[in-house]
């Protein structure tokens, strides 16, 4: 990952397309577009390529995210429970439709751990969110059926994860709806951009309407449709849309080249018997955008990362116990409740609640991951040295 490393002709040539007509706009202009409708073609692909009857494209994985739950119906007073580590974006969305962000542990998958899940359940729980973080699955058997048992709805966050497939299903299609991102630095990218996917008509039909300010889109005359609800401005546009539609025509190409560095790079790590791997549900799904291990404590993954830093090698490699955008331990405007627009007293309580709640399960499992982004431009010979100095790195740290 990303696809960003790739850019080529096969990406000029669909923009150019675009730009040959001056019609950026996904929507209307039938006759100057001259029949070029990338976002439809994008759309299309994305369904043929995932094995899902229906994709919205949205501005981006964060509104893709919002349009889901939005059309699902999540809103006031409903409670989504998602994992403590997560993109920011995760509870950015819930917050945006009215709903609490129920923050619960992960385990060693980094994704969902199924009994947090179970403990978090209250007459308030509308929907579970499992978060497909850095390319691999969260237990999705389990979380599913916590989700029949409790007839609760399950909205997937795989936009870390475009291309991994649990069980031969691709994620972001196993839920009532999934969402992708495809923005600069996902597997695949648009520039900017994000996909609704869901194999319910009726949850499509209503991400289309929710993501061009409510319009039914049911005439040829943009101007005379119908609003049958309220509705935004998430669309993607046609150059972001011609990006991405000649990405995904690589996106086999990426994942063949993400799995065999990948493997390179695990092996030479396994060779350490301190270092262990996190857990992957499916490993035959796992879509290798990072290599995750684990040091066998705190002391040793900080010791590791500071010679990784003096050692100028560090980039690349996520300490997320010390991330910003990752993990609760540093949410500091989440935990305070801090919003531009004020939220009710009892939503930011709850919100505030949540935020504040003993993470020690997830923090004794970040504090000793380490997770490697997998790069699609490496040859042969930068993998074997990457893996060399990332051994080297630590065996310094181990025998400090």
């Amino acid at each position: 990952m990303p696809g960003f490393e790739t850019w080529g002709a096969e990406e000029r040539n669909e923009v150019n397309d675009v730009l040959n007509t001056g019609i950026l706009m996904r929507y209307g202009f039938d006759g100057p577009r001259k029949n070029i409708w990338k976002a439809k073609d994008l759309e299309n692909a994305i369904c043929s390529t995932f094995g899902v009857p229906y994709a919205q494209l949205t501005s981006s994985g964060t509104s893709a995210i919002t349009t889901a739950m939005a059309a699902l119906g999540i809103g006031y007073g409903d409670e989504v429970i998602m994992p403590a580590f997560t993109f920011v974006a995760s509870f950015e969305a819930v917050l945006s439709v009215g709903a609490i962000p129920v923050l619960v542990d992960v385990d060693d998958t980094l994704t969902l751990n199924p009994s947090a899940v179970k403990n978090a359940i209250t007459s308030k729980t509308k929907c579970i969110m499992p978060v497909h973080m850095c390319g691999s699955m969260a237990d999705m058997d389990a979380l599913k059926t916590i989700c029949d048992e409790h007839h609760l709805l399950l909205v997937e966050d795989a936009c870390q994860s475009i291309g991994g497939t649990y069980h031969g299903k691709h994620l972001g299609t196993i839920g009532d709806a999934g969402t992708f991102s495809f923005d600069f630095v996902k597997t695949m990218t648009c520039g900017e951009g994000g996909v609704v996917l869901t194999n319910n008509r009726d949850v499509y039909t209503k991400c289309h309407g929710y993501t061009d300010h409510g319009h039914d889109h049911a005439g040829a005359d943009r101007g005379a449709d119908l609003h049958p609800f309220i509705g935004y401005n998430y669309r993607i546009s046609e150059l972001h849309a011609a990006v991405g539609l000649a990405q995904i025509k690589k996106l086999l190409d990426f994942l063949d080249i993400q799995r065999r560095n990948h493997t390179v790079l695990k092996n030479m790590l396994a060779e350490i018997p301190e270092i262990s791997f996190r857990s992957i549900p499916d490993p035959q799904g796992d879509s290798c955008t990072f290599l995750s291990w684990f040091l066998p404590d705190q002391e040793m993954a900080v010791r590791v990362v500071n010679i990784m830093k003096e050692e100028n090698i560090l980039a690349g490699n996520f300490y997320w116990f010390d991330n910003n955008w990752h993990y609760i331990r540093k949410w500091d405007h989440l935990k305070n409740g801090i919003t531009l627009n004020a939220l009710s007293p009892d939503h930011k309580a709850a919100v505030m609640f949540q935020a504040n709640k003993d993470f020690s399960a997830s923090d004794a499992i970040m504090s000793r991951c380490i997770s490697t982004a997998i790069s699609l431009s490496w040859t042969e010979d930068q993998v074997k040295e990457k893996g060399k100095k990332l051994v080297g790195a630590v065996l310094k740290g181990l025998n400090n």
